[in-house]
């Protein structure tokens, strides 16, 4: 009878133990159901508040398009009144036409002077080469050129090895000089007394 006795108490506080665990179990999910059930009545509730607001946007947009549907529907029958209106607008259209047309065609034909000028305005690169050269007093590399170019141009893009061609091309017809100091090259304006300058001199005499 002891031994009995024991085993059941054993059962007995195994069984106790697990139903007190799944009490607490449930009692958890109890309130993690609540606590969504709540949080889904809320969206519920703001979906249904949304509904009311669209559904009350709807009527009122819906009421405006009517309204102004019957607005349209009203005017064609005025202008049947007389027969000189429909002759006047047509010719208040054409001439809104012609205007129209007119107008669309005159900045077309001032803007191609304009941009021709601005074009023909605009130096060359050989142009501002030469002028620079002329206004330094010392030798020039043709980085230092691209440099100051840039900055009194920013408008255009002034690559070094394009100015090192330009200034070749120079030295070749005898515009500019061309110097080595090391292993580094500059160049400078032709000096005054060039035989360019020096033609016109001879030509006066001759005559």
């Amino acid at each position: 009878m002891p031994e009995s006795q024991t085993h059941s108490t054993e059962l007995t506080s195994q069984y106790v133990a697990q139903v007190t665990g799944d009490l607490e179990r449930n009692t958890k999910e109890q309130e993690r159901i609540g606590v969504e059930i709540e949080a889904l009545q809320e969206q519920l509730h703001a979906l249904q508040h949304d509904h009311t607001v669209l559904v009350n946007m709807q009527q009122a947009l819906g009421g405006a398009n009517r309204a102004a549907e019957a607005d349209t529907a009203t005017v064609p029958s005025v202008p049947h009144q007389t027969s000189a209106e429909p002759k006047q607008s047509k010719l208040k259209k054409a001439a809104a036409t012609g205007a129209k047309k007119t107008a669309s065609k005159k900045p077309a034909a001032k803007t191609s002077p304009v941009k021709a000028s601005t074009a023909a305005a605009k130096p060359t690169l050989v142009e501002l080469i030469r002028a620079h050269l002329e206004q330094e007093s010392e030798p020039r590399s043709a980085a230092e050129i691209t440099v100051a170019l840039t900055q009194a141009h920013p408008d255009r893009s002034v690559k070094t090895t394009v100015v090192r061609t330009t200034l070749e091309g120079l030295v070749a017809k005898s515009h500019a000089h061309r110097t080595k100091q090391g292993s580094s090259v500059f160049y400078t304006a032709p000096a005054a007394s060039n035989p360019a300058a020096a033609e016109p001199q001879q030509e006066a005499v001759a005559s």
